[in-house]
């Protein structure tokens, strides 16, 4: 890598996981409308044909209209030449097939207990961070092999687990977790800024937030636009929405085919109301951390807080349509359309590179920014970025009325962890039989965790099955 002015060439970028379908293609756009930087993106996937697509879809966007810096792609079989002297490593895979997915979100179902994603928390979660937990093992084995001084960036979930694990590996990584999920709160508090005081053209850096908790489950303790404290302006929008909500238009809500793009906040509202502080995650994650008779009783409760399951049957069905979508785009009977995805991965790399400064939510562990949580847990708060540097900023103590939700989720990623590193299944049952949304007594909960382990057992034999 190399400056020349204000910008900087000859980045390399490792992209592990590069047949993807959905994250791939949005860096590839956010990397060719930003002006400041250029270079080289090593694609790696365990599924090279995917990762050869997108090599000729990544190498025809330097002809799209609106393309502003020139990048070249390139599919390799190893990962070790991904990564050779990476300046940045991009992660984003899918731990399994959707069929072990379907297994994580749907098998508790026979035993009553409902998921509206199960890739974070709750039965499908735990499971699915068992079989992610050697994955990341590996691919930080590798990064402390090939290219120890990379940033590394990490998209892959469950997030807290997957960044714990490759800081427990390679204790002196560069890496951070990425999530838009606050993103969401924030322009949910420009739409209460409009509604209720008229204020609009605000844009979503203007919302200034401190932000904790764990990924997927976080909190904002502050949140303010220029000199208006935005807490009261909350209360206000939420007493106002609260019975019918606010967001997408109202359907369906008993629909089983419910993808993640309907939801009404009605979750967040609640748990204000309950607790007196925003909550800043979409509904159907905050929903899966709570006690399962909240949020995730049964159709009609769900239903009645206006989001949706989202069935992995949605997810393959996608995944087809996005499977040809590939096919236009390495054919050119698909243009490939440049749009900014609103994620700040690319932004993270130009502030790592000096090129400008960002203060934005990230996943790390915890060196002290929340006091009154342990410390190396991994947390989500604002962190400063600069020159080959991220360093926490200071968030506060989770207050105490939330504390307990917090420190209970904490307590179970850290036995998962764990139970992941020492490849036990008896401690992961623990926090499986633990988890808010397992409601079963103690031999039902072990023939449900025993199903769902005999279900993905094909990427768990490195444990005493």
């Amino acid at each position: 890598m190399n400056y020349n002015g204000n910008k900087a060439e000859n980045v390399k970028i490792a992209y592990i996981g590069g047949g993807s379908r959905g994250w791939a293609w949005g860096l590839m756009s956010d990397l060719a409308m930003n002006e400041d930087m250029s270079g080289d993106i090593y694609l790696y996937d365990i599924d090279f044909e995917a990762a050869r697509d997108n090599e000729i879809i990544g190498n025809k966007i330097k002809d799209v209209e609106g393309c502003k810096s020139v990048w070249n792609y390139r599919a390799v079989k190893t990962i070790g030449e991904a990564l050779t002297d990476a300046n940045f490593v991009v992660i984003s895979i899918l731990p399994g097939t959707f069929d072990e997915m379907q297994s994580d979100v749907h098998a508790p179902e026979e035993f009553g207990i409902y998921q509206s994603v199960g890739d974070t928390s709750g039965p499908g979660g735990i499971i699915r961070a068992l079989r992610t937990i050697p994955m990341f093992e590996e691919i930080a084995k590798n990064i402390e092999r090939y290219c120890p001084e990379a940033w590394v960036i990490n998209y892959t979930n469950p997030m807290t687990i997957c960044v714990k694990t490759l800081y427990s590996t390679f204790p002196e990584i560069k890496a951070f977790g990425c999530c838009h999920e606050v993103f969401g709160t924030q322009k949910l508090l420009i739409n209460a800024l409009s509604d209720i005081k008229g204020i609009d053209d605000v844009k979503r850096e203007d919302i200034k937030v401190n932000v904790v908790g764990v990924n997927h489950f976080t909190w904002l303790t502050e949140a303010s636009y220029r000199d208006i404290n935005l807490y009261p302006v909350y209360k206000e929008f939420c007493d106002k929405y609260y019975e019918e909500g606010y967001g997408t238009a109202n359907i369906n809500w008993f629909d089983k085919n419910i993808s993640f793009h309907y939801n009404r906040n009605k979750v967040k509202f609640d748990l204000f109301r309950r607790y007196g502080c925003i909550a800043a995650a979409g509904d159907r994650h905050l929903a899966e951390f709570c006690e399962g008779s909240w949020y995730l009783a049964d159709d009609a409760k769900v239903a009645e807080m206006r989001y949706g399951l989202t069935p992995v049957s949605w997810r393959k069905e996608d995944l087809e349509e996005r499977r040809q979508k590939s096919k236009e785009l390495v054919s050119g009977t698909r243009i490939f359309e440049l749009s900014p995805t609103g994620e700040e991965g690319v932004e993270q790399m130009r502030a790592l590179l000096g090129l400008r400064d960002l203060t934005t939510n990230v996943n790390i562990p915890n060196y002290g920014q929340i006091p009154n949580l342990p410390l190396g847990v991994v947390v989500e708060t604002n962190a400063s970025f600069r020159t080959n540097s991220l360093k926490a900023v200071m968030a506060g103590e989770i207050p105490q009325n939330i504390y307990p939700l917090i420190a209970r989720i904490v307590g179970e990623q850290e036995i998962v962890a764990e139970a992941g590193r020492t490849r036990d299944l008896d401690l992961a049952f623990n926090a499986f039989a633990n988890d808010p949304l397992v409601r079963l007594d103690i031999t039902k909960a072990k023939v449900l965790f025993n199903k769902m382990i005999d279900n993905t057992k094909a990427y768990l034999t490195m444990y005493d099955l």
